[in-house]
């Protein structure tokens, strides 16, 4: 059926927008992932945030297919009865022949419909369903993997999916299906087998093997050609694991990655070079918080600043207005995030800045999750201090306030040494002795489980930043997700993300990162890696990324001291920022927004289902690829303004005189600036589309014809 795109869906600023009709005949898109209305990694988001763009190109033709989750589908999804007859016909036969599949609405963005399959409910056919799979592929899948054993059930029930509406649509249908990662690649597999007709395209956000390699502290990117990746994989008990995806990943009409330095790791370990990359982008509405973002900035940090007052209570002794928040969060992998080398850098970062006298105060945040059982102690009564300082503190003002209205009621000026009695005097010091400390602030702010063998609370220990009021650089382990509910920082992450200066993320395993793509879009600087998708990313769009408060980490050609230098001098060339400067890069920061956009980004998965419906009906559709010109794309120039770092300024330091402050004001216009920003996002490729029997031009400048 035809389907008109929708007004909302506009390029960018100063590309052609999307205004004609794409026939997209009976074609239908099936997007099946684990994670589905169900959270547990990066992938959720991904889905989450693209559905929206999806389901305006696609309209009603668009359906989600996930596993059915109790939980999450009281909180996220409204069952509802299939308005497709074909889809109903399809469901009702699964349900029949002793399936249980629920259909409804996935309440986000966009409200795309989604299919949910009952893995548990058909676990009874979990050994038949093995057996042919041994029988089909020579894939053994051990009884004690319950997470392997779930994406057998999850492949065979999508493939009967798949089939089922195949069989019960009255005209043959043309189904694209995108699998998402190695549970959801089993279905794709049995399609090819029982050549169903469906154009099959398979995502890996991360290979099995590279994560496992990268956990296990080997030097890997410069021996992904050496690899025997079948040892690898079963020295690691996950051989039936990375056996499912290879497979997939063979077996696919189209496979695609989210970044370069993935899909270079992809065609090593998967032995199959992308046919596609796919960057991750995000609803940058969502998240953008229009000419505000530099006062929601400040209004976040104010509520930092008070969780540091009481963390800090007793040792308060920097000024809060010369303090800048740092952060690292994300899942707990010590090497492979960068944890540890984010650790080492505050260790020679905080010898800098005591070397130099400087005045800065860093206070670094890890937000990672590990295993606790409670608050720590002492860090709730520092919270529980400064509440109590703030109350004495308003009794006091409101005693004061008394007796100076009175005064002058009585039309005199008041006696300064009388305003404050001895009761007052008594409140006072009462809290000022609360406020001494026999101890130093904590490091961590939970009980840990494993206290003695935590690596993050080992390297603070062989580092000794352990708070004191000699350091200059100061650390909180916050080993639990964000909440605005939490007793001890009621924040979530995106209001905490805000009130910080720098998010750093040394990444040595990153196939994309949300994490610097989420700051982005807020306006706040970070630092990635060229080992991470993010940061190939924005060094292949930006002329100079620091400009712009991106930092890229050199860990592919780097070694780790080398690595850790460079880090450490990004993080000291921050901290000798003026204040001013800092607004001016989070400016330019915010926006780089346009660049992960799923308005933009969204037209690589685009290009891919046209690549997979060429592949899987040649009769019906032609795939010509073009080669994209040399400037295809849009790239950042440096700014020509104010330098972003001390480092790069003609300035031999950051005390200078007031002329060259008004120099400086004339030099830098954020109107003109955003303005020659605009014009250098140019069309990435030609026009994507055209109508029926005229040549249609995939995302990326390749041509897709109908046939007549």
């Amino acid at each position: 059926m035809p389907l008109a795109r929708s007004l909302s869906v506009t390029s960018l600023s100063g590309l052609e927008e999307w205004d004609e009709e794409f026939d997209l005949e009976d074609a239908v898109l099936f997007e099946i992932a684990w994670e589905v209305a169900n959270k547990v990694g990066g992938i959720y988001t991904v889905i989450q945030t693209k559905a929206r763009l999806t389901a305006e190109e696609w309209g009603e033709n668009y359906f989600l297919v996930g596993p059915y989750v109790e939980s999450n589908v009281r909180t996220q999804v409204e069952l509802i009865e299939p308005t497709d007859p074909v889809l109903k016909r399809t469901i009702d036969k699964m349900n029949s022949s002793g399936c249980k599949v629920y259909f409804g609405r996935w309440l986000i963005e966009g409200s795309p419909y989604v299919i949910l399959i009952d893995v548990a409910f058909t676990a009874w056919s979990l050994d038949r369903w093995k057996s042919e799979l041994w029988e089909l592929c020579d894939i053994g899948v051990p009884w004690f993997d319950r997470e392997a054993n779930d994406a057998v059930l999850f492949g065979f029930l999508t493939a009967w999916l798949l089939g089922e509406y195949a069989a019960q649509s009255e005209e043959p249908p043309h189904i694209v299906a995108q699998f998402h990662e190695w549970l959801a690649g089993l279905g794709l597999v049995l399609c090819r087998h029982r050549q169903l007709p469906v154009a099959t395209i398979f995502t890996t956000h991360a290979t099995l093997l590279g994560r496992y390699l990268c956990a296990g502290n080997v030097d890997f990117y410069n021996n992904l050609a050496q690899f025997n990746v079948d040892k690898e994989a079963g020295d690691r008990q996950i051989y039936h694991r990375y056996c499912l995806e290879r497979a997939a990943a063979h077996c696919a009409h189209v496979f695609t990655t989210v970044s370069q330095i993935t899909a270079i790791e992809a065609e090593f370990l998967l032995k199959r070079k992308p046919d596609i990359v796919t960057p991750n982008g995000l609803n940058v509405k969502k998240f953008s918080a229009m000419h505000e973002f530099q006062n929601l900035h400040a209004q976040s940090k104010n509520r930092i600043q008070e969780f540091i007052r009481g963390h800090f209570y007793g040792h308060l002794d920097f000024n809060l207005d010369k303090c800048l928040f740092l952060f690292i969060a994300g899942r707990y992998e010590f090497s492979n995030k960068g944890a540890d080398i984010f650790l080492e850098a505050l260790a020679r970062l905080n010898y800098l800045l005591r070397v130099n006298q400087s005045d800065v105060t860093v206070i670094a945040f890890f937000i990672m999750p590990a295993r606790t059982n409670n608050f720590n102690v002492e860090t709730l009564k520092g919270q529980a201090v400064r509440k109590q300082l703030w109350d004495t503190a308003q009794t006091v003002k409101e005693r004061f306030g008394k007796k100076l209205y009175e005064s002058l009621l009585v039309g005199q000026l008041p006696d300064v040494s009388k305003m404050l009695d001895k009761e007052d005097f008594t409140i006072m010091k009462r809290a000022i002795f609360a406020t001494q400390r026999q101890c130093q602030p904590p490091v961590c702010t939970h009980n840990m489980l494993e206290d003695s063998s935590d690596p993050i609370l080992n390297c603070v220990r062989r580092i000794g930043l352990f708070n004191s009021s000699a350091d200059r650089v100061k650390i909180i382990f916050h080993p639990e997700f964000l909440s605005s509910t939490s007793p001890l920082l009621p924040m979530d992450y995106e209001e905490f993300v805000r009130g910080c200066h720098l998010g750093v993320f040394p990444s040595y395993y990153e196939p994309w990162g949300y994490t610097p793509a989420e700051c982005t879009v807020m306006g706040i600087p970070s630092i990635s890696t060229n080992l991470s998708g993010f940061g190939c990313f924005m060094e292949e769009h930006i002329a100079d990324p620091s400009a712009y408060g991106i930092y890229i980490l050199d860990r592919r050609f780097r070694g780790v001291d080398e690595s850790c230098n460079q880090l450490t001098s990004f993080l000291f060339q921050f901290c000798k920022q003026s204040r001013r400067q800092r607004i001016i890069q989070r400016n330019r920061t915010e926006r780089l927004s346009d660049l992960l956009d799923w308005r933009y980004l969204g037209r690589y998965y685009i290009s891919a289902r046209h690549m997979a419906l060429a592949k899987a009906f040649p009769d019906t559709y032609v795939y010509v690829p073009h080669e994209p010109n040399s400037t295809s794309g849009f790239r950042y120039p440096r700014p020509a303004s104010v330098p972003p770092s001390p480092a790069l300024s003609r300035h031999s330091s950051p005390h200078h005189s007031e002329a060259e402050d008004n120099d400086e004001d004339e030099r830098y216009d954020e109107d003109l600036e955003a303005e020659k920003d605009r014009v250098n996002i140019r069309q990435p490729y030609t026009t994507p589309f055209k109508n029926k029997s005229s040549a249609v031009l995939g995302a990326n400048g390749n041509s897709l014809a109908l046939k007549n």
